[in-house]
């Protein structure tokens, strides 16, 4: 099994998660919040999403400045941009050879480091994980009591 696609692996045990969190998410609970300082579910959810793709396209072309890049989205139900997504996140990260997974990354601007893309991919599963990690609190507080285990193995 190549880097990449370990990689890949530990990246959909937690993403097949979200996705089952995220098709609990009734259109009317877009806009719950827990707190007034917290993300609306919607922008919560969407963050996790382009962040993680964002992150996926700068570890496969070396570019960082991607991740300033807005993205376009017309679909507003959330079930279908974490489709979208994740299968747009797993055919980047099925592309990137180890040679790319090596090479180092300028992220002083936008992040104050330096990292090689396996690095970057591993921070980004970090990243989902703790947002998951919200998104089981916003669950338990809209009332849905029958969520999946945290991890798929």
């Amino acid at each position: 099994m190549s880097k990449s696609e370990k990689l890949l692996s530990h990246f959909l045990s937690h993403r097949e998660v979200t996705n089952e969190l995220v098709r609990k998410i009734q259109e009317s609970q877009y806009d719950f919040r827990p707190t007034e300082t917290s993300m609306r579910t919607k922008t919560l959810v969407k963050h996790m999403l382009h962040s993680f793709y964002a992150f996926a396209t700068i570890a496969k072309t070396g570019d960082p400045t991607y991740l300033a890049k807005k993205p376009v989205d017309q679909e507003t139900n959330l079930t279908d941009l974490v489709e979208k997504y994740t299968a747009l996140t797993v055919e980047t990260i099925q592309s990137i050879t180890d040679d790319e997974l090596r090479r180092e990354i300028d992220l002083t601007k936008q992040m104050g480091i330096k990292l090689n893309s396996k690095q970057l991919l591993q921070m980004a599963i970090d990243h989902e994980i703790n947002h998951k990690g919200n998104l089981f609190v916003y669950l338990r507080l809209m009332g849905h009591t029958d969520l999946p285990l945290f991890v798929k193995r």
